[in-house]
């Protein structure tokens, strides 16, 4: 794949894009619907279309920032080239089909972010890194999850503080109601944050073939495909995932899934905000364990937690030598 291509193979890695877009909305469609179904609130059925509905009008309220960093603040835009894109969504594809199959929750996000570093060091060695882009995202690796996880603690126990003379009927019956905005909330943030990264990644193959002049931006075109393919992978959904996410870790009842959401919520629009591309697979663990900690420490199932951390670590290193590989089997083929 040379600097030029034809359009047919232009169509092909934009239909890749999507692809990988399609599977992250799939993969991570635990992060927006795992805690209301664990909470008997929706079945999930219901609740795979209420998380599409919000994933797909995500774009109505935020901008374009994460999409930006994605495109020119991982790896030199100057060095972009469709084989340099293909291998990267190689990377981030095989890596995300790894951890579905095996119902393990790492993140779609840091999987592409390690398929432009591998592909991109392959093509031009560390050079390549945007190395400011690259630190504001490692260190969103520690604080997303973090951050989640004291809101949905503070959250849980403001909450239990006010509810304190009301009967547990009450409370889970309002809960359940409150439960379908914080979900919708959070539905909102993964659509907004999540879509954004495959977003980025087609206007930069778009601008280094020239079809965007001398200014990178991202075509309305672009955003509103992403943000449907998102909420089509939400559709069929990651049941294995799902099972993970919303009883493994900890049981919640419906006060605790509209704290875990609304603290994963405020932490992902704070994140997008700033154009910050944050894990949702981190965030709403974070937000979980924060609401089963403040029931008791040993509400948590603390090895569960430690495999899914565990896997954090790896996705990025593990999608971009994928990505290095697959550069250089790209470059047999001309």
């Amino acid at each position: 794949m040379d600097a030029s291509i034809t359009v047919p193979i232009l169509i092909g890695l934009i239909a890749i894009a999507l692809f990988f877009d399609f599977l992250n909305g799939l993969h991570d469609a635990a992060n927006s619907i795992a805690t209301i179904v664990s909470t008997r609130v929706l079945s999930p059925q219901y609740a795979v279309f209420w998380a599409a509905f919000f994933n797909f009008i995500a774009f109505l309220f935020f901008g374009l920032h994460v999409a930006e960093t994605l495109g020119t603040g991982i790896i030199d835009p100057g060095i972009i080239t469709p084989r340099v894109i293909f291998a990267a969504l190689i990377g981030a594809i095989v890596w995300n089909i790894v951890t579905w199959v095996f119902g393990i929750p790492s993140s779609s996000s840091h999987a592409l972010v390690g398929g432009l570093l591998g592909a991109g060091t392959a093509k031009a060695g560390l050079s390549a890194i945007v190395v400011s882009g690259v630190l504001k995202t490692s260190a969103a690796i520690f604080l997303s999850p973090l951050i989640g996880f004291l809101l949905a603690l503070v959250l849980v126990l403001l909450v239990s503080w006010i509810c304190v003379r009301q009967t547990p009927f009450a409370v889970d019956s309002s809960f359940r109601v409150l439960q379908f905005a914080s979900a919708s909330l959070y539905s909102l943030g993964h659509g907004g944050n999540d879509a954004q990264k495959t977003m980025g990644i087609i206007a930069v193959l778009l601008f280094s073939q020239g079809y965007l002049g001398d200014k990178f931006y991202v075509p309305f075109w672009v955003v509103i495909t992403c943000q449907a393919a998102m909420a089509v992978g939400t559709l069929f959904g990651g049941w294995r995932i799902i099972h993970t996410m919303g009883s493994k870790i900890t049981r919640l009842n419906p006060m605790q899934g509209f704290c875990a959401e609304t603290g994963g919520a405020i932490t992902l629009f704070l994140a997008t905000g700033l154009g910050i591309p944050v894990s949702t697979t981190h965030t709403i663990t974070g937000a979980i364990v924060g609401v089963g900690a403040a029931r008791r420490v040993s509400a948590v199932r603390w090895g569960v937690a430690g495999s899914i951390v565990i896997a954090w670590v790896i996705t990025i290193p593990a999608a971009a030598a994928v990505a290095a590989a697959a550069f250089w089997l790209a470059g047999l083929f001309g």
